[in-house]
């Protein structure tokens, strides 16, 4: 497992919103690329970034941002928001970016989601996978594409998908912890590890999902990081499994559960 701390850029600022509400946004930094520069100072190795201004108009909007993040760091990057042409895709990942996400175009466009594996590799190319209730949702998440998350788990695999990122809505910018049987559900369905998005709040919650740390490959933090939840450097230890405390090693709150 490895953290991968989140900014969402919204107006070219880092923010986050609360259940994808875009009325319901804090603003936490006035420069992304300097954020992800304290993020790696922190200990980063991995953000994900998010386009909000992309996901809700359908063309990626922030491409500078993300450019002026590379240029600034090391780290490495993975893009999504407004990505649904096999162009859009090809010029963030000129920007030096590792993986773009898709998410509302693997619904709508399921003949771009199987163009874009077959161009960019399944390295380059992450299925995003919104849902609440267990239900995908699209569009910058304020529309519903009437299909399960797993069906479309299902159907990203088929095509030949390796990494998939999955948001738990109800829980997103909420801090309220996470539902490790959910990223199980996931994994089972897609048939590879998936990064778990989606109610973070503290090391306790990345701990939970160690227990199950065969179904995830990397765990999103964004709100929790942002206001003290925990530090980026506690988050790292925590997916590697060398959190420590003053009394030693802190261990999973129970034993690792066999999947």
């Amino acid at each position: 497992m490895y953290l991968l701390p989140a900014i969402d850029i919204l107006d070219g600022r880092a923010v986050r919103l609360e259940r994808g509400d875009y009325s319901r946004v804090t603003v936490y930094h006035d420069d992304p690329a300097l954020q992800a520069q304290l993020f790696e100072e922190q200990g980063a190795e991995w953000i994900h970034v998010v386009d909000l201004d992309g996901a809700r108009s359908g063309d990626a909007a922030n491409i500078d941002v993300v450019t002026a993040i590379l240029r600034r760091t090391q780290l490495h990057v993975e893009v999504g928001g407004g990505i649904r042409t096999l162009d859009t895709a090809r010029r963030i990942l000129d920007t030096g970016a590792d993986r773009v996400i898709l998410g509302t175009a693997l619904v709508r466009d399921p003949d771009f989601a199987q163009a874009a594996i077959e161009e960019f590799g399944p390295d380059a190319v992450v299925c995003g996978i919104d849902a609440k209730d267990g239900d995908v949702k699209v569009e910058g998440w304020v529309q519903g594409a009437e299909i399960s998350a797993l069906e479309l788990a299902s159907r990203m695999a088929t095509l030949g998908y390796e990494h998939l990122v999955y948001t738990d809505i109800a829980r997103d910018g909420m801090q309220t912890g996470i539902a490790p049987a959910a990223y199980v559900e996931m994994f089972q369905a897609f048939s590879n590890p998936v990064i778990a998005s989606g109610g973070i709040a503290s090391t306790r919650d990345i701990l939970e999902l160690a227990r199950v740390s065969q179904a995830i490959e990397g765990v999103i933090a964004g709100r929790a990081l942002y206001e003290g939840g925990f530090t980026v450097a506690d988050g790292v230890a925590a997916c590697k499994g060398t959190l420590r405390t003053d009394a030693g090693y802190l261990d999973s709150l129970e034993k690792p559960i066999e999947l």
